[in-house]
């Protein structure tokens, strides 16, 4: 299995962060013999949309800590010792394999056994998106060829997959409370159900099929919906793409009289803005829904995926 190449500084602190977890847990008191914080079911997410699975699902039930704070890039996440010894005490860690090194490695050292990789359920694939980045300040990007794309939870479908595996997780770990993570789950389910039905109808009839984004985040919902994505840089969101990938982007927009190009907000916007400004056309955001901009947003996966719908309706001509 392929692999996806992330920053190698993102290793460099978990020894001595699993190191300093280990002194704190010997030094204070552990969770409850059952796994739980106050009596609830203490479950770790490592980014986003993972955190929404299970406080949706959990509901009451649990006590959901993310690694992944409000405006930060998942790809970029370095784990502090408290966030180590969290993830030592957790019942359930709910993560995505190689998408987060730190939280693989952590995972790995002091969690085996709660640790719970979704990657299987997502059905991971390679779907042809380029995987480059500056490694270490190098002129020359690292290139990563048929890795797997991580990015299976703006596909509707497979993001439903991921919720019914968390749900038997949940479920199996706490049989007690089983019966309310099922029927929070089917509530999810149905949610998650109406969105892939409104992206059906919403981009069934569309001028243009072909939309670029900064982040090459997109390639399971392109598919699922008959759209092309054409990424600017990789899978990494703030990647260097070479004056080559620019080049051949600005072709095909003026090629396809493409009318946007879509960024992400938790990253710089100036290469897309680059981009729009010499062919001439506009930028808007499309949200890769890795993490919400802020503690206090009121968006959801669900409200950002609608507006993902809306963005994508409105510059590609969808009737």
């Amino acid at each position: 299995m392929k692999m996806i190449v992330m920053r190698t500084g993102l290793r460099a602190i978990i020894a001595g962060a699993a190191a300093v977890a280990t002194v704190a847990l010997a030094g204070c008191g552990g969770p409850a013999a059952d796994g739980t914080a106050d009596g609830k079911l203490d479950v770790v997410a490592s980014f986003y949309p993972l955190e929404f699975i299970a406080r949706s699902i959990g509901g009451d039930a649990v006590h959901v800590t993310t690694l992944t704070a409000p405006g930060v890039e998942p790809h970029d996440l370095e784990l502090t010792p408290k966030q180590v010894a969290t993830i030592a005490e957790a019942k359930v860690v709910v993560y995505e394999k190689t998408l987060q090194p730190a939280v693989d490695e952590a995972v790995a050292q002091n969690a085996k056994d709660a640790g719970f990789d979704v990657a299987p359920a997502a059905q991971l694939e390679d779907t042809g998106a380029n995987f480059e980045e500056h490694q270490d300040g190098a002129a020359e990007a690292a290139h990563k060829d048929n890795a797997l794309d991580p990015h299976f939870w703006l596909d509707p479908v497979r993001y439903a997959a991921v919720v019914k595996a968390v749900e038997e997780k949940l479920a199996s770990v706490d049989s007690k409370n089983a019966a309310g993570y099922h029927e929070r789950a089917q509530a999810l389910l149905a949610q998650v159900g109406k969105l892939d039905t409104e992206y059906k109808t919403g981009l069934a009839n569309c001028k243009l099929k072909t939309f670029v984004t900064s982040h090459e985040a997109f390639a399971y919902m392109a598919k699922r919906y008959g759209l092309t994505m054409v990424g600017i840089a990789g899978f990494t969101p703030d990647a260097e793409p070479t004056p080559t990938r620019i080049k051949e982007v600005q072709d095909i927009v003026k090629a396809q009289h493409v009318t946007t190009i879509f960024y992400e907000e938790l990253v710089s916007p100036k290469v897309a803005e680059t981009i729009a400004h010499d062919v001439g056309v506009k930028t808007a955001v499309l949200s890769p829904i890795e993490g919400l901009s802020d503690a206090n947003s009121k968006e959801t996966y669900l409200t950002l995926m609608q507006e993902n719908l809306q963005e994508l309706r409105t510059a590609n001509g969808c009737s």
